[in-house]
């Protein structure tokens, strides 16, 4: 382990690779391969490529196939809010928050690998290590995010913030490119179809998390230590949860912000999440390769990611944070709109190319513009982060939640985009009213 002071460019690039290493997540699993994969496996289509049924069987249900994962992924975001607040807790009172950092990756590292097996026949073991693939990604980004503040000065923080969104886009296109090359080949590598290297795309996945975060944890300080023992240690996370939460009473800014930063994530990450179900269920591919459109479009979307992370940088040192923010919440709130009345791949391809643009600006630029208003001095920032994960995750919930409600009443996941129209205009709004001297560098 090499001790590096805090600010310095090795360091900051030690802690942005870890974006490299788990964003493969994000891309392959979450947005890519496996959903196309998941369609593939569990909606039947007639011989011109019409949908004859997308329902699936499990646990004595009939669930729409969109529905099912989205009730998967609103479980394991439930999971993981009412987790973090425990492990954080523990994190900031020993100081060993990369431990924890490193178990979660771990676990879901390990779960991609177990992704291999997939199979309707036993649909339980398939969800399941879903489940925990997606616990794994998001509790270790608790503990990631909040070496942030400890490991680069405010002036820096939006850069490097950019920094590993940019290096995460890079790896995870690198990745899904090795991976597509595979699958659109298989006939010259032997195979009868794509099937097998399919699956082993997801083996892929957890190998390159797991291996690449190495040299993350190689350089990372183990976390900021604290004197003695207190009793309920368990539930230190909950009480500093608490402490932050009436601090917000006398913070108008960071309240006003978490306010805002929670209706509009809530759209955002869902919208991500869906995306490529709605590509496979409500555009008209005719005579094209559906499989190869929609990598297209994804990979347009990390590319495009790249430039817009960094762009969105910029124009905050100009403008400030919350006015870009503003600013790409009413990008988005278009892009919404535009989308409901899409249905051919090439309009599809637009609104992935403008969704490529905002999509890095308003993670990495949210993150950062929290990350400066934590209070300065504090140590326990594992536990702030924690609160800005909770917020996030729960948005989630609901947003998946009344995602997979719509769908499953409407047969449509179109009609679930007007949604997010409404929390883009309230997310603007509630920006508004954020103070405007706040972070203008």
């Amino acid at each position: 382990m090499k001790h590096l002071p805090k600010g310095s460019k090795k360091l900051i690039r030690a802690w942005a690779f870890y974006d490299w290493a788990n964003s493969v997540y994000s891309l392959v699993i979450s947005s890519a391969i496996f959903p196309i994969f998941y369609g593939a496996l569990t909606i039947l289509k007639d011989e011109n490529g019409d949908i004859l049924s997308d329902k699936v069987e499990f646990i004595g249900f009939s669930f729409n196939n969109d529905t099912l994962i989205s009730y998967v992924t609103a479980s394991a975001f439930l999971v993981v809010s009412f987790l973090s607040p425990f492990l954080s807790g523990i994190a900031d009172f020993v100081g060993n928050k990369k431990n924890f950092m490193k178990f979660f990756c771990y676990l879901g590292g390990i779960s991609c690998i177990g992704l291999f097996w997939f199979d309707l026949e036993f649909l339980w073991f398939g969800l399941l290590c879903y489940f925990l693939a997606l616990i794994g990604f998001w509790a270790s980004l608790v503990f990631y995010n909040s070496y942030l503040p400890d490991i680069a000065f405010p002036d820096q923080q939006d850069k490097a913030s950019a920094q590993g969104f940019s290096l995460g886009y890079i790896g995870s296109v690198i990745l899904l490119l090795i991976c597509l090359g595979m699958i659109l080949n298989y006939e010259a590598l032997g195979y009868e179809n794509e099937g097998f290297l399919t699956r082993l795309s997801f083996i892929l996945t957890g190998i390159w998390w797991i291996g690449f975060s190495q040299y993350s944890y190689y350089y990372l300080p183990k976390g900021n230590k604290r004197a003695g023992l207190t009793r309920n240690v368990l539930f230190n996370g909950f009480r500093e949860l608490k402490k932050i939460w009436k601090a917000l009473k006398h913070n108008k800014r960071l309240k006003r912000y978490l306010a805002a930063f929670f209706v509009y994530s809530m759209a955002v990450q869902t919208i991500m999440l869906i995306a490529t179900y709605f590509g496979i269920e409500e555009l008209d591919w005719g005579e094209q390769d559906t499989t190869k459109g929609l990598i297209v479009s994804i990979l347009l979307i990390q590319l495009v990611a790249v430039l817009g992370a960094t762009l969105t940088s910029r124009l905050a040192l100009k403008i400030g944070n919350i006015k870009t923010l503003i600013w790409i919440n009413l990008v988005w709130m278009i892009i919404c709109g535009y989308a409901y009345f899409i249905t051919t791949p090439m309009q599809f391809y637009v609104a992935a190319a403008s969704v490529g643009l905002v999509m890095g600006g308003i993670q990495s630029l949210s993150r950062s513009t929290y990350s400066k208003m934590i209070p300065e001095g504090t140590l326990d920032t594992a536990s702030y982060f924690s609160f800005y994960d909770v917020a996030e995750k729960i948005g989630i919930v609901i947003g998946m939640i009344l995602y997979g409600i719509t769908a499953q009443l409407t047969g449509s996941i179109r009609s679930s985009i007007l949604l997010w129209v409404v929390f883009f205009i309230a997310g603007i709004l509630l920006l508004m009213r954020v103070p405007k001297e706040v972070i203008q560098k």
